[in-house]
């Protein structure tokens, strides 16, 4: 069976010089890039053609529609391109709702389709390539570039221009993708996927809140103002935030609002080991999110609400229960 291609936008379909780069490029276009062209058994759908900061969750879902609707249509695996500022989001979305051992893999570039050494043309090739492999069965969401292969949770963007922009900090890669072979490298562990109600077509409203030196609960509260139906905190090193928020973490918590609490920090886990770090805040009702990135924690926030809205704390307690 053939391999389906879906194309969002994205560095990988932009053209037009520094400074004015526009996604125009849709999935035949792509696959004309790569040498030889690979057009033969990949079928194509366009699904958006812009960067991936222009997305909503309402595109995220209707892609993951997409994405369901090959599989179910029998394809071998699937294949995303996808703009590399939100793909960590993306990759962990589809994740959460897959429950099929066809893989589904993401990829970019973070260099133009008109630049003078694009990076998109092998890093779709190698996408193919992991796509279509046994080895990759079995592995959820990966997110494939600059010859490696991560899963979907715990991914990272880490650099703004390098080629090599992904990693999985304190998890490493799952599959190398390099001179015409791939290697599995390490399984990653699956969760049990979620589902959603037929009739959800965008997921809830979930803020992020960083935290610095003298914050107090003021974003906090601006975010339950503007109904907010969760929060995310990026505290400070282990999960500890200065008393302010920790107070304001506590009312968000009786208001029956959920709180979880993430790191700034890029690599490790938060845990409660502090009396007025993130023990106060575990006391008052947040719920740590583990080794998760605050962009990460948000995405699994936002789809448990959506799974479950009638009771938010406990679909947050379940989305961030330890395995």
């Amino acid at each position: 069976m053939p391999l389906q291609l879906i194309a969002t936008g994205g560095t990988i379909s932009s053209t037009g010089g520094l400074g004015a780069l526009e996604a125009r490029l849709g999935a035949e276009e792509l696959l004309a890039t790569l040498t030889p062209p690979s057009t033969e058994d990949v079928r194509t759908l366009d699904l958006t053609t812009v960067v991936s900061s222009a997305l909503t969750g309402r595109d995220l879902l209707r892609l993951h529609r997409a994405v369901r609707a090959a599989l179910d249509e029998g394809v071998d695996g699937v294949v995303v391109t996808h703009g590399t500022d939100a793909m960590e989001e993306t990759a962990l979305l589809l994740d959460l709702l897959h429950e099929d051992d066809r893989p589904v893999v993401l990829t970019g570039a973070q260099r133009a389709a008109d630049a003078v050494a694009p990076d998109g043309p092998a890093n779709l090739a190698a996408a193919l390539e992991l796509a279509a492999h046994p080895d990759a069965r079995g592995c959820g969401v990966l997110v494939v570039f600059d010859g490696e292969a991560y899963a979907a949770r715990g991914v990272r963007k880490v650099h703004t221009v390098r080629a090599g922009a992904f990693a999985a900090p304190g998890l490493g890669p799952t599959h190398r993708v390099a001179a015409g072979r791939v290697d599995l490298l390490r399984r990653p562990a699956r969760r049990p996927g979620w589902s959603l109600p037929a009739d959800v077509v965008d997921l809830p409203r979930v803020d992020v809140v960083a935290t610095h030196l003298g914050a107090d609960g003021s974003l906090l509260t601006a975010a339950r103002a503007a109904g907010t139906r969760g929060l995310v905190v990026a505290a400070m090193g282990a999960g500890n935030t200065p008393p302010g928020v920790t107070q304001a973490v506590e009312d968000t918590c009786a208001a029956g609002i959920p709180v979880v609490i993430t790191s700034r920090v890029p690599e490790g886990p938060v845990a409660p080991l502090y009396g007025s770090g993130g023990s106060a805040l575990q006391r008052g009702g947040a719920v740590l999110a583990g080794d998760l990135s605050p962009w990460q924690a948000r995405t699994l926030l936002a789809v448990a609400l959506a799974a479950d809205p009638d009771d938010p704390v406990r679909a947050c307690a379940a989305a961030f229960a330890p395995v």
